[in-house]
């Protein structure tokens, strides 16, 4: 598998911040594995997973999947992300400004709702999880209204999961919602597909979490997109 991917999960899994066992989710569903990247909190981590974030965007890049003139970080997980991405990035000789927004607008100083650089040109967004959508959506319309363009999202790991009540279930996942709705690429450093993948290849780590591949098995069938 990709090596980027695979150091990741590696990376993800001895952090504590990927976890495997009987977890429920916020949409109320029993999740085989959890992934936390509220975890991600001290220096050296964060700043192993920016590096992840920045090799995933300049290999997209040069893939010709996105092309991006800064970075955005919507409050309150993507502020640091963002950030520290950015930092990751220049140390790899790309350096771009980046931005960020807050909950509720400053009446002074400033003034405003985006902290950072200007927004202009093309702008990536950069979070952790795409769930329902929305701090996605309210990034694209303040990116918008600044006259900029939204370029693309990349998060840390995409579920693959359709969204809704299980009688219910929608036809894409939340990912391929952001995709259709906005025309813009989301770039995930790893997916379900991934982990799955990893723990079919025989790496030492993935003893410890072979025995929950008939359980993401069935997940997968029951909840992916």
């Amino acid at each position: 598998m990709d090596q980027i991917k695979r150091q990741f999960i590696e990376f993800a899994l001895a952090s504590g911040v990927l976890r495997f066992g009987e977890f429920v989710t916020k949409a109320g569903r029993r999740s085989p594995y959890f992934f936390n990247a509220g975890l991600f909190n001290r220096g050296s981590l964060l700043g192993a997973l920016a590096r992840f974030y920045a090799r995933t965007l300049l290999a997209a890049q040069t893939a010709g999947r996105v092309r991006f003139d800064m970075l955005f970080g919507p409050a309150y997980k993507g502020i640091t992300l963002a950030s520290s991405t950015a930092v990751a990035l220049a140390e790899l000789g790309t350096d771009v400004p980046f931005a960020f927004n807050r909950k509720e607008a400053k009446d002074h100083g400033e003034g405003g709702v985006v902290v950072g650089a200007p927004l202009a040109g093309r702008v990536v967004i950069v979070d952790d999880v795409i769930t329902a959508g929305t701090s996605v959506r309210e990034s694209v319309e303040l990116i918008r209204t600044a006259g900029a363009t939204p370029a693309g999202v990349v998060i840390a790991l995409d579920r693959m999961e359709r969204a809704g009540p299980d009688h219910a279930l929608s036809a894409r996942s939340a990912v391929q919602e952001v995709e259709a709705a906005y025309g813009m690429p989301v770039l995930a450093i790893a997916t379900l597909d991934d982990l799955l993948a990893f723990v079919d290849s025989g790496a030492a780590a993935a003893a410890r979490v072979a025995p929950y591949r008939a359980a993401m098995l069935e997940y997968r069938s029951r909840y992916g997109a």
